[in-house]
């Protein structure tokens, strides 16, 4: 499978990728975005099984790249890893489709609870 992880903090996109294989995700194929464009981009060329993406990044935010993927016929399974963490945030998550709301810091523990069903 392959797993594009979207954040503006390079060292939040290792500690994501260290924490995947820590929960026994390792072997797929990893791809980073560094903002919330990149990630849309991204998913346009390197259609990944999965988005793990930050709530908050520049040139556009997680949610915003999640409606624009929606609003473009794409089904890719996404969803929020994120500091911050509202009854509004996780109500437009929802809304926009998305699968999960992971809230930092987390635990390998976490990952595998989350990812087990959707990555198997």
């Amino acid at each position: 499978m392959k797993i594009l992880i979207a954040d503006d903090s390079r060292v939040m996109r290792q500690i994501v990728t260290r924490t995947l294989r820590q929960a026994g995700f390792d072997g797929h194929d990893l791809v980073e975005a560094q903002d919330g464009k990149q990630a849309f981009d991204l998913v346009q060329s390197e259609k990944p099984d999965l988005v793990i993406s930050d709530w908050n990044m520049p040139e556009m935010t997680g949610v915003e790249c999640l409606r624009q993927l929606r609003a473009n016929g794409n089904d890719v399974k996404f969803g929020f890893v994120t500091s911050e963490c509202t009854p509004e945030m996780m109500q437009q998550a929802e809304a926009a489709g998305a699968l999960f709301f992971i809230i930092k810091p987390f635990t390998a523990e976490r990952f595998d609870e989350v990812f087990s069903p959707i990555l198997g």
